[in-house]
């Protein structure tokens, strides 16, 4: 896993978009077509806007895909994570078409569609092609991929799968303003699965604040387990940890001595 570490949010947003844009290029040249996985959240904020403006994306050529959803929440509600999406990055770029995981819809009915979709979008069976080309995701302070709380299920090969958020996790959404109280955040959520994450060709994992410090170290530095379930991108032949100064403050010499410093 390569540690890149910029000097702050803004830097860390515009270096993602801008590899993430010239894979999306490469791939659309050599297939006709790209698929991109999103995340959400604070720490895809300025990745999204930067990305955004990337119009030499040929972006009528990417479908996307939407990482993880509040179970009951409407696409209205200020934390739904579809209308987070359609308002920051959807909605701003002419997208082939775009998979919403709807929080308010069934949720055996969503999870169907969306795998359905996924396989749909998939060449892997005959081509060997991997099903996402491009993926963004996050870290959470617990340590969370997607919303796959520790322990997380790294066996499970179905795409998409109900979660149940643990109390650290349903205590971030709270301090980052997402909600006014535990009381009103869901208990459970659609979450792609992380061997489907794994399955990404590339992998973007944009880490800042240093209130996540603790759980990049021990993503990066830890032993691979359920317990620290980002830990598992130790094991992705191309995934890349950006994170900004805050976030790396907790890292070993012998990390940071490996890492690339923008």
């Amino acid at each position: 896993m390569q540690i890149v570490i910029a000097r702050d949010r803004l830097q860390m947003g515009r270096w993602v978009a801008d590899r993430a844009a010239a894979e999306l290029t490469r791939v659309i040249a050599e297939h006709g077509e790209a698929r991109l996985l999103i995340a959400t959240g604070a720490s895809q904020f300025e990745v999204l806007d930067a990305l955004s403006k990337h119009s030499e994306v040929d972006w009528r050529q990417v479908s996307g895909f939407h990482l993880d959803e509040y179970i009951g929440l409407a696409a209205d509600h200020p934390a739904s994570f579809c209308g987070y999406l359609a308002a920051r990055f959807v909605d701003r770029v002419p997208l082939k078409q775009f998979h919403y995981l709807r929080g308010d819809s069934d949720p055996a009915l969503t999870i169907q569609a969306a795998s359905n979709a996924i396989n749909a979008n998939s060449t892997a069976n005959s081509s060997g092609r991997p099903p996402i080309d491009v993926a963004l995701v996050g870290i959470g302070e617990n340590g969370h991929l997607a919303f796959n709380d520790p322990p997380a299920d790294f066996d499970c090969n179905d795409p998409y799968i109900i979660v149940k958020l643990d109390e650290a996790c349903r205590k971030q959404q709270v301090g980052e303003g997402w909600f006014a109280s535990m009381n009103e955040v869901p208990t459970h959520a659609i979450s792609m699965s992380i061997r489907q994450i794994m399955k990404s060709a590339k992998i973007f994992c944009s880490v800042p604040d240093e209130r996540k410090a603790e759980a990049v170290k021990n993503s990066v530095e830890g032993l691979i387990t359920r317990d620290v379930p980002a830990s598992i991108l130790q094991q992705h032949p191309a995934a890349t940890l950006i994170i900004d100064r805050a976030a790396s403050s907790l890292l070993s010499p012998a990390t940071l001595e490996i890492a690339e410093s923008l």
